[in-house]
């Protein structure tokens, strides 16, 4: 099973990456330890702190007429040890 599926970029993450916060989407059976060492074993990093979220399956509108689903997925914030980085998290 693949624990980390995909960095979440966007603007609310980059702005928590200066706090040594970083988003990850993971898969939906991962539990907190399993993210921990998955993230510690890529990066080489020391995580201090996993939160996990699990966002529902939503139903959009769009153009005021159609339907359309957002699949469910789950994710996981994480907090590193003070001074340490993940690359690619920079703003630019």
């Amino acid at each position: 099973m693949q624990i980390l599926i995909e960095p979440k970029i966007s603007e609310k993450a980059i702005g928590m990456s200066q706090a040594g916060k970083y988003v990850f989407k993971v898969h939906p059976k991962a539990n907190k330890a399993q993210v921990a060492h998955a993230i510690e074993e890529l990066y080489k990093v020391k995580v201090v702190k996993v939160n996990m979220i699990h966002n529902p399956q939503e139903e959009k509108i769009i153009r005021g007429r159609f339907r359309s689903k957002i699949k469910s997925f789950k994710k996981a914030v994480v907090t590193l040890k003070k001074g340490q980085k993940i690359p690619g998290f920079e703003e630019k």
